[in-house]
């Protein structure tokens, strides 16, 4: 069997890496004590709704989230042990403390006889794909943009046939995890959410886009940003879908379109600022 370890990926669809690796997969997720620290109430709230939600997910398909708190490395290759794994698969993350982590998870499954395998899924084109004719990564967006638009985009990943899985641990509550309630209102969180807000968003907010998103009070943008970090939604969906849009507008509505498509690069050029200058979550760049 093969796990499937989900980070920033809380979803079945448009996932490459559980798409694409061998053997069929159960899914795992780490609660890592290393990044709850760097955490608040809200987030953590709206991901135990997206992990609720997956779990649902698998189980639904007759497979299982298996859900664990300690240290990723010790706890894939414990659970790998027992459960008699033998791949681990995951999509990369780019953050310095990421890539450290994962280095740690892959030399102790591979201690335990078990192989990691892993996957670029979060971002449309991997750090150091695209690139200034020198082959340097990009410092500008401007020119970053022009070449992110015209490459092709991957398909969005079918879900795929998933192993049978059952587990008996519960996801942990909040104050489980060391938060107390958080003191607004958090959003639902899930792929159905996800793909609602996308798709009345793309039905009429999207249009008034370019000119009224700096204007919050009047809801003119998506309310996608917590579904994107946690990867409730898959990039390569949202692209396809923001591009049929834009097939079907012309004129200040397509301007528009364009306009939030950009959005999708931005968050994508910063991801490769990230992968290529680690400091850059406490120094400037």
């Amino acid at each position: 069997m093969r796990l499937h370890w989900h980070r920033r990926d809380l979803r079945l669809s448009d996932n490459v890496g559980l798409a694409d690796a061998p053997e069929t997969p159960a899914g795992v997720f780490v609660f890592d004590d290393e990044v709850l620290e760097h955490a608040g109430a809200p987030r953590v709230s709206f991901m135990l709704d997206a992990l609720a939600s997956l779990r649902e997910g698998y189980r639904d398909r007759g497979s299982e989230l298996f859900v664990r708190r300690g240290d990723p490395a010790a706890v894939l290759a414990d659970l790998a042990e027992t459960r008699d794994v033998e791949m681990v698969s995951w999509n990369r993350d780019y953050s310095g403390l990421a890539r450290g982590r994962d280095e740690r998870a892959s030399a102790a499954l591979k201690d335990a006889g078990v192989t990691p395998q892993k996957f670029h899924d979060a971002i449309c084109h991997e750090p150091g794909s695209i690139t200034t004719n020198a082959g340097d990564p990009y410092s500008v967006y401007t020119y970053f943009w022009k070449k992110w638009r015209d490459r092709e985009k991957g398909d969005p990943r079918p879900v795929p046939e998933l192993a049978a899985a059952d587990d008996d641990e519960p996801l942990p509550t909040l104050g489980e995890l060391g938060f107390d309630d958080p003191p607004g209102t958090v959003p639902p969180a899930g792929t159905d959410e996800a793909r609602s807000l996308l798709e009345s968003f793309l039905e009429e907010e999207v249009l008034a886009y370019e000119e009224r998103r700096d204007y919050p009070a009047e809801k003119p943008t998506s309310r996608l940003s917590p579904h994107m970090k946690f990867g409730t939604i898959g990039i390569r969906e949202v692209d396809e879908r923001v591009r049929e849009t834009l097939a079907d507008t012309d004129g200040e509505a397509h301007e528009s379109v364009e306009e939030f498509r950009s959005q999708l690069a931005w968050r994508e050029f910063y991801t490769h600022v990230l992968n290529f200058n680690p400091g850059v979550v406490t120094e400037n760049y």
